[in-house]
């Protein structure tokens, strides 16, 4: 483990809004370079490390978020994470690979995960990432998002929610892709007015606040 070696620069102290983050990764020099991405930030606090899934190790750090290396995973995915579920039920799970494949990608929502990062991002947005996850929040690289949504052509039936328009489905796949509000009004010939209305439907029916969590939704329940 490299928790004693760095503990020192994340604090001891741990505020209200602090997220405990525990890092589970089979490299011992990628490790240590997750330490320097997350330690210098106040808002979380590396309470542990290992190279797998231990149990009793993990009841005892008790984290709020577990970021999990799938590449160095021994064990397969769902036993992973019902393993880091049944130590610490209320943990919120991210999954980083080096896969950018949107098939791994879904395999990883659908097993439990609120992330899917892919490790060539950069630190910013790594960081951001586990923030937003802590934050209560989903993320999904938005690459692998978009080249899932793009080979679905078709949408093939509705999960029991409000129903969502035509329209609105096909906004959901744009946000999915990256677009912004502006490139999403050019693609679809609408004002950005018209598209940020849609957006705020979106937001109501699927009762979320953010894009990457539009994404996420979708992908898990088959909007697109």
């Amino acid at each position: 483990m490299l928790s004693s070696t760095v503990s020192t620069t994340v604090g001891t102290a741990a505020t209200a809004t602090t997220t405990r983050l525990f890092i589970i990764e089979s490299q011992a020099l990628f490790a240590k370079a997750l330490y320097h991405v997350f330690g210098q930030d106040p808002s979380l606090q590396i309470c542990g490390d290992a190279q797998g899934v231990v149990a009793a190790t993990l009841i005892k750090a008790n984290p709020n978020l577990i970021l999990l290396d799938l590449d160095g995973v021994q064990v397969n995915l769902e036993q992973a994470m019902s393993a880091c579920h049944d130590a610490v039920p209320n943990a919120k799970v991210c999954v980083l690979s080096i896969r950018p494949q949107a098939e791994v990608m879904q395999h990883c929502l659908s097993a439990g995960a609120e992330a899917f990062i892919v490790k060539d991002i950069m630190p910013s947005e790594l960081l951001r990432a586990v923030k937003m996850v802590g934050a209560g929040m989903n993320y999904v690289d938005p690459r692998v998002a978009g080249g899932l949504l793009r080979r679905r052509s078709q949408y093939n039936g509705r999960p029991d929610i409000n129903e969502m328009s035509p329209r609105e489905i096909e906004v959901i796949r744009l946000i999915a892709e990256g677009l912004s509000n502006k490139e999403i009004s050019v693609h679809l010939l609408l004002s950005e007015k018209t598209v940020k209305n849609h957006l705020s439907r979106i937001f109501s029916k699927l009762n979320i606040c953010s894009r990457s969590q539009a994404a996420v939704y979708a992908i898990k329940n088959g909007l697109v």
